[in-house]
């Protein structure tokens, strides 16, 4: 029974937000200016929790694509990676807004295209964070863009007024990320979500300049990516949708209950046909560096990332004469024994024949 890696989990149930610095950017080609606060926000027992639900929501309904600070040249070169060790180094209250002023400076230099609004920056030091059951300090990087319309009610004499103000809409995060102090000779380990997608580089490129972090979680997605689009192009095209639905069947299946990744066992394990595994090779050559994979024949394998991909694969034929068979994952040899294809001289058109005792009732 294959060991389970319990990777790229984090959980944020018990984190603690100890400092909290709140500041303002605004956008640099429309001559808005920052605003820096002076001191931490003093968080109240009020405040803390709906800012504890406003920051960590997204993250735990979010796909966990891990990133880690880069740079073209040197690592040392990334100001965020400068400015995340040097809160890690120091997290004194004092340090840690004094360094969220920098960073606060360094978003809005960034903030030099027209569609980038302006709004609320939040900076804060985070204690008792679980990532890949380790307990870790992190920071915390939040930005409220969108404000909302809500109406206020006052009493005026005998009347009741409606008054309309603006405000921040606490069930959706516009930008954030969190930065684990944790891997930090890759880069950090980092998680970001970006809800309004204007402009995509600013927030990941500009402003935190980050690559994927290529761990086993990683690799296990990049790779049954892969596979996917050899199924979807190679295999349907010389085989059959049957064939294409098997294939990934199999792979999965070969990554669900295997530890470690060895392509040479994948390959001679998910593919009868020799002219197959060739086209495979070529194709990797062809396609790899799109995937990350052009070098990787070994790595570990992440179960949790394999159950995310098992979610999103389609087991469905679809005929055009509306009627659907749909292939069971958890057990292909079924469909290998049980379902055979064929061509009908008579009628010329294509059938299926499927093999069966009795149906089940649902």
């Amino acid at each position: 029974m294959p060991t389970l890696y319990f990777i790229a989990m984090i959980n944020l149930f018990n984190t603690h937000i100890e400092t909290l610095s709140l500041h303002r950017v605004g956008n640099k080609s429309r001559n808005e200016a920052y605003f820096l606060s002076d001191i931490p926000y003093n968080l109240n027992d009020e405040i803390a929790p709906l800012l504890k639900e406003y920051f960590f929501k997204p993250f735990r309904e979010k796909e966990e694509n891990y990133f880690q600070f880069a740079h073209d040249v040197d690592l040392e070169f990334n100001e965020m990676y400068n400015f995340a060790s040097e809160i890690f180094n120091t997290p004194t209250v004092e340090n840690v807004h004094e360094v969220s002023k920098k960073i606060t400076k360094h978003l809005f230099e960034q903030s030099n295209h027209p569609h980038i609004k302006n709004g609320e920056v939040y900076v804060s030091y985070l204690t008792n964070v679980s990532i890949d059951n380790n307990i870790v300090d992190a920071i915390g990087i939040f930005k409220s863009e969108i404000k909302t319309d809500f109406l206020q009610f006052e009493e005026n004499g005998s009347n009741l007024e409606m008054v309309l103000q603006q405000g921040i809409n606490l069930h959706k995060l516009d930008k954030g990320c969190l930065i684990f102090n944790y891997k930090k000779e890759e880069g950090f380990k980092i998680l970001t979500i970006d809800s309004n997608r204007y402009d995509a580089r600013y927030w990941l490129e500009h402003f935190l300049s980050v690559d994927a972090f290529q761990d086993e979680n990683f690799m296990t997605k990049k790779y049954l990516k892969f596979c996917q689009d050899f199924a979807k192009d190679v295999v349907l095209p010389a085989e059959d949708k049957k064939e294409e639905v098997m294939f990934m069947n199999r792979s999965v299946n070969y990554f669900a209950k295997n530890d470690e990744f060895e392509e040479t066992n994948f390959l001679n394990e998910v593919i009868d046909n020799p002219d197959l595994i060739s086209e495979f090779k070529n194709y990797k050559v062809d396609r790899g560096e799109k995937y990350s994979i052009e070098d990787t024949t070994n790595f570990p394998i992440a179960n949790n990332a394999v159950t995310d991909v098992r979610k999103k694969l389609k087991n469905v034929i679809n005929l055009d004469t509306n009627v659907q068979i749909k292939l069971d994952f958890i057990n292909p040899e079924s469909a290998e024994k049980f379902v055979e294809k064929g061509w009908d001289e008579e009628k010329q058109m294509y059938y299926y024949l499927i093999y069966f005792n009795k149906e089940q009732k649902q």
